[in-house]
């Protein structure tokens, strides 16, 4: 299969070095036949081509990819869209309808959590990727954030039928793999039509899994259950901005941000991203932790896997994950944010030669 590698700001280029490092020794231990291309966005892609993000490259992804590695970008630090500063997630969510973010996040017994003592995580948030509150990618043309004056900004929310079934499918069948209970997170109680469109779709679906569980949540309340009792929570699905926040905080509850991988899948591709930021403070030092990054290349090898009928993906997803556990359970292979003191590019090293 091809994928395309996308190094990206920040310290995309160390982490995604680091989960090449991996993914090329689990492509010959386990026979994958990968086949890697090489290219740019953010601000290389702006120095050299004008844009973050070249139309003829999502136009390549989309027609010669099976997957996609992307890493970190610094959106916040882009120039406008009219001055080259496309959002680049933004731009391969839409193009190549990688409508499904998947958010695992799990507590470790050998490592610290951000959680109570004797408490534990381990929950999917599955997460509607290309609607809802984001200006940049629920509309056909233009924005969706406007000021009719000075004094006063607006912005569109867009939820559908569409877009929330198919989110609700893919939560469920990930549930019938895992402990059979979902979670739809929503405020209804204020968004009777957007929130209301959602659930009722997430209630439909719900019918062609009786096996499932399902059960809803306010967002706002679902913050506080997640501090206090983690364990009630399996399949989280949610639209694209309450889920956004969540994921974000139950990684770092589980551990960190650093530690919890994260895909982009549609039908047909998926695409690897850590969950989270470039962190241009700590660009060029190796002190970056690669583990999210990896661990998502794992799911995406899973996906194609599974999805391409081909075992020895799987095979080779189930080997980085446990791989990843043996060098964080051994305090002196962690990196500097989890209290060791190995660089990127040695993690990385050591996680291979675990999978070699």
């Amino acid at each position: 299969m091809k994928l395309l590698v996308l190094p990206g700001d920040g310290i995309g280029p160390e982490i995604v070095a680091a989960a090449m490092e991996v993914t090329q020794a689990a492509d010959t231990r386990f026979g994958l036949g990968l086949v890697f291309d090489h290219d740019e966005v953010g601000f290389p892609s702006l120095e050299k081509h004008g844009t973050t993000l070249r139309e003829d490259l999502l136009q390549r992804a989309r027609r010669d990819y099976q997957g996609v590695i992307l890493g970190t970008q610094s959106h916040a630090d882009y120039p406008a869209p009219e001055k080259g500063g496309r959002n680049v997630s933004a731009g391969f969510r839409i193009r190549l309808d990688l409508y499904a973010n998947v958010r695992p996040a799990r507590t470790r017994p050998f490592l610290e959590s951000n959680m109570k003592p004797g408490k534990t995580m381990d929950l999917v948030i599955m997460r509607e990727a290309t609607e809802g509150f984001y200006p940049d990618r629920n509309m056909a043309r233009g924005w969706a954030e406007m000021m009719p004056d000075p004094d006063m900004a607006l912005s569109v929310r867009k939820i559908t039928r569409r877009g929330s079934d198919r989110i609700a499918r893919r939560a469920f069948e990930l549930a019938m793999k895992r402990r059979k209970k979902v979670t739809a997170i929503h405020k209804a109680n204020s968004f009777h039509m957007t929130d209301g469109l959602f659930l009722e779709c997430v209630r439909n679906v719900a019918r062609e899994f009786p096996e499932v569980a399902l059960n809803d949540m306010l967002v706002d309340a679902s913050t506080a259950h997640l501090i206090r009792n983690p364990e009630r929570f399996d399949v989280l699905v949610a639209t694209n901005f309450y889920g956004d926040i969540l994921s974000d905080m139950a990684s770092e509850l589980s551990g960190s941000l650093g530690l919890a991988g994260s895909m982009m899948a549609g039908d047909t591709q998926c695409c690897a991203q850590a969950q989270h930021g470039s962190a241009p403070d700590i660009q060029g030092r190796d002190i970056a932790n690669p583990t999210s990054m990896i661990l998502s290349v794992a799911m995406m090898l899973g996906w194609l896997g599974e999805h391409h009928h081909r075992p020895e993906y799987e095979n080779a997803a189930a080997a980085i994950d446990a791989a990843v556990d043996a060098v964080l359970a051994n305090p002196r292979t962690r990196t500097r944010d989890i209290g060791g003191d190995a660089g990127c590019k040695a993690f990385g090293m050591a996680v291979a030669k675990a999978i070699e």
